[in-house]
């Protein structure tokens, strides 16, 4: 048991330690009670890999990442930058300084990182969610080849594809607020 923990522990007062019969302990943490018989559940998470936190991207070496071209509402180019297989391209934008908003963090909340693709990009990837259908109703200038960034996941067959970004969003939260890297 780490000290850290330990100190957790010591800061609910009369605590013991339980055992409890299998199906009330967990792998996640370890049940305690105190003496007035309410429950406290301290969870300590072990990770083997790497936990990748939202928005992390590594980006390639130059010349060796998947090319992508992100052009604004009138087709003027914004910026070609390369990314990696798996990575969402609402996080490639707010790395690469790419005016995308996505006001929810990723989380299908708000359409703010609508984007539109090519229409043979579109059809090599999935079917978007229910939820990233509704949330693309509230889109500003939507298409049929319409999809949330936050959504889209970066593949090899994407290499050279164009991403449109929309002429206006529609922020629920507050209209004008920028993007900051976290």
């Amino acid at each position: 048991m780490s000290f850290k923990f330990l100190r957790q522990l010591a800061r609910i007062p009369g605590c013991i330690r339980v055992h409890a019969p299998p199906l009330a302990q967990s792998t996640w943490g370890t049940t305690y009670r105190r003496r007035d018989s309410s429950r406290y559940i301290l969870r300590r998470y072990l990770h083997g890999t790497p936990i990748r936190q939202h928005g992390q991207i590594t980006r390639p070496e130059p010349g060796t990442g998947i090319k992508l071209h992100f052009k604004d509402h009138k087709g003027n180019p914004i910026k070609t930058i390369e990314a990696r297989e798996g990575d969402d391209i609402l996080s490639l934008a707010h790395e690469w300084d790419i005016d995308l908003e996505g006001a929810c963090e990723g989380s299908i909340a708000c359409s703010t990182c609508h984007v539109i693709l090519q229409p043979e990009t579109y059809d090599t990837l999935p079917e978007p969610s229910d939820d990233e259908n509704d949330m693309l109703d509230l889109a500003f200038g939507l298409t049929d080849t319409s999809r949330l960034g936050c959504q889209v996941q970066v593949t090899k067959e994407m290499d050279g594809t164009e991403i449109r970004l929309p002429s206006a969003t529609r922020n629920m939260f507050v209209d004008g607020k920028k993007p900051t890297h976290h």
